[in-house]
């Protein structure tokens, strides 16, 4: 018997096809551009929001995950560029990562840290503000256990940086393209790159020696790992990855060394690729799959 297949009909299978291909992954909600209030910058500080999928249709509680951006961009970068919401949802679709709550403030180019001056005390805004706003907002579980702080190049910084200073409110930390720098190569900065990138935060128009202050060092992720007690540092997982072609690969190869000579357990990867939005697509959800790991009980 022969079956004659019409032009109509391999449209039809094909829309089919697709329409069940587009709907087999649940979809999360991203949530762009909110706002919280903050009395501590005397501004609001936009924000966006990853929800999971079932996050709707269910009473539970979820662990959050905050996941920082870089230097000039902002709060739908990591949806925007990094896709991190497609790839959160196949993630937890496929039972890789637990479902989880990603929040992602806007933080300017603070760097995540409390300027020398004090104008801009965003560290004190992300810890003592932005964390409770958001286990108030949302259905989180409001433990260090279920909590882990993530980003990119800058974001990389602020993740590192929180984690170190702030040991008892996260369990995992992954940094990726962290903006960290010797001491040596932040006194060897360029004048103008330091003034224009640096110097409204650790002080204005410092040169050679004078940069590496004590502010500067209450904020450098290599001097904190150098110097912090091991078992304050052994309170959280590390996971570190840089490309091995990125402008950043000395902070970072500096980090891994101390961290293994002081025997502080973690997880460093370099790949191929250098500092760009490729390279963090590619990695994120590693990243996240690390951090998850710390949610789960065992």
């Amino acid at each position: 018997m022969k079956v004659k297949i019409s032009y109509c009909m391999v449209v039809v299978v094909l829309l089919l096809f697709n329409n069940s291909s587009s709907q087999s992954t649940p979809m999360g909600k991203v949530l762009e551009s909110l706002t919280c209030k903050s009395k501590l910058l005397k501004h609001d500080v936009e924000y966006s929001i990853y929800l999971p999928p079932d996050y709707d249709i269910s009473s539970r509680r979820y662990p959050v995950v905050y996941l920082l951006h870089g230097f000039t961009d902002d709060e739908i970068a990591w949806v925007q560029f990094g896709e991190v919401n497609r790839l959160a949802d196949i993630a937890i679709a496929t039972g890789e990562i637990p479902p989880m709550i990603i929040a992602m403030p806007d933080a300017g180019v603070t760097w995540y840290i409390n300027d020398y001056a004090n104008n801009e005390p965003y560290e004190d805004f992300f810890i003592q503000e932005f964390i409770p706003f958001i286990d108030k907002t949302y259905r989180t579980h409001p433990e260090k256990r279920y909590r882990g702080v993530s980003g990119l190049s800058m974001g990389g910084h602020g993740a590192l940086m929180y984690a170190m200073r702030h040991p008892e409110l996260f369990a995992g930390c992954a940094a990726f393209s962290a903006g960290i720098y010797t001491d040596e190569a932040f006194v060897a900065l360029p004048d103008e790159s330091y003034d224009r990138v640096f110097g409204s935060l650790f002080g204005e128009k410092l040169r050679g020696n004078d940069r590496v202050n004590e502010h500067w060092h209450a904020y450098s992720p290599v001097y904190l790992t150098s110097t912090l007690p091991v078992e304050q540092l052994k309170q959280v997982r590390w996971y570190i990855d840089c490309g091995d072609d990125d402008f950043l690969y000395e902070g970072n190869s500096t980090l891994h060394i101390t961290l293994r000579k002081r025997n502080v357990p973690h997880e460093y990867r370099v790949h191929d690729g250098i500092h760009n939005w490729p390279y963090w697509r590619a990695h994120i959800i590693t990243g996240l799959k690390f951090i998850g790991e710390s949610f789960h009980q065992f």
